[in-house]
């Protein structure tokens, strides 16, 4: 019973996170690229503001409960959750090291100007935006592939 709790509350969590990700480089990003860069760096910035604590607690809840699962069941299962875990945690570290240090100079340039190299930095953190989507997307996947294989259900564990 607690394996398929911390099943659920893996993907809710990792699903969560995926979708968010998935919303942002789906719409935000070709939105933000369709503006005049003055436009794009004013709601990024206020957008950050906004996602700085509802990611960082999505991401932790996905990495938490995924890794948890790892832990609580066995087999194909556990490898599976383990590596859910660890590309939730990948998607933090590519936020955490790639995009939160360029969306602090976005920050800047929102109450200033952007510098002239502005595109090749924002296309950097579109590089970095992929990445962490594709990995929450694969984390998720992973955990679907739990819930839906009856033989690697997490109801097996001892």
């Amino acid at each position: 019973m607690r394996s398929r709790l911390l099943l659920g509350l893996a993907l809710l969590s990792t699903g969560l996170l995926a979708g968010a990700f998935g919303y942002g480089a789906a719409n935000l990003v070709p939105t933000f690229n369709a503006v005049p860069i003055e436009m794009r760096l004013g709601f990024h910035a206020e957008l950050m503001k906004m996602n700085g604590i509802t990611m960082q607690a999505t991401m932790a809840a996905s990495a938490l409960s995924t890794l948890a699962l790892a832990a609580s069941v066995r087999g194909r299962a556990r490898r599976q959750a383990g590596a859910a875990g660890l590309l939730t945690v990948a998607s933090f570290l590519i936020t955490r090291f790639g995009n939160v240090p360029i969306n602090g100079r976005i920050k800047a340039w929102a109450a200033t100007t952007a510098p002239p190299d502005h595109a090749r930095i924002l296309h950097r953190w579109e590089l970095f935006n992929d990445a962490r989507t594709g990995t929450a997307v694969l984390a998720f996947v992973l955990l679907i592939a739990i819930a839906l294989t009856p033989s690697r259900a997490p109801s097996t564990n001892a």
